[in-house]
């Protein structure tokens, strides 16, 4: 043996000899695990508002957008200078939602699911990344979104935050 373990085994000797007599204390504090059914409730509660908004979308309706230039869109009722303030960046993303990959059910149901996410947490601007690639997206993402009544305007990005191939969003959240 070495002298490692004797001196550990002193030690522990020494330890068992000072804590003779000790009580184990009883656990006193109870903890409470959060109740199933409100986490439940919550998620369907989700699923539910993107479904819902998913419900805005047709493909059928084609709203009168203009063509020339970027893409851009803003309700009547909100003032065109907010459209400027999109195409500068002035509005900074909180939300960032790639559809690259997706088939348009797809795009269309994580469309919905986003814009119910952003009213409930209060984000006024998001981000939708479509890409370019086959001009699928690209043509049916701005038409969707002047659907939605929760979209106030949107606007294609910025170089920083996609150009091209992604549009920057105004939603009008309720205080």
């Amino acid at each position: 043996m070495c002298e490692k373990d004797t001196n550990f085994d002193d030690e522990f000797a020494l330890f068992k000899q000072e804590m003779k007599g000790v009580k184990k204390l009883s656990q006193d504090t109870i903890i409470q695990q959060p109740k199933k059914n409100l986490q439940q409730k919550e998620i369907r509660r989700t699923f539910r508002d993107a479904k819902d908004n998913e419900f805005y979308f047709s493909d059928e309706f084609v709203p009168l957008l203009n063509e020339d230039g970027p893409t851009r869109y803003a309700r009547s009722d909100v003032s065109k200078y907010e459209l400027k303030r999109l195409r500068r960046g002035v509005y900074v993303p909180d939300v960032f939602l790639d559809l690259h990959g997706m088939t348009q059910m797809e795009a269309k149901r994580e469309l919905g699911a986003m814009i119910a996410h952003c009213i409930k947490e209060g984000v006024a601007c998001a981000s939708v990344m479509h890409g370019i690639g086959k001009h699928i997206l690209k043509q049916k993402v701005p038409l969707w979104l002047a659907q939605h009544p929760d979209v106030m305007a949107y606007h294609q990005a910025p170089l920083e935050f996609g150009g091209n191939g992604a549009l920057l969003i105004l939603l009008s959240i309720p205080e």
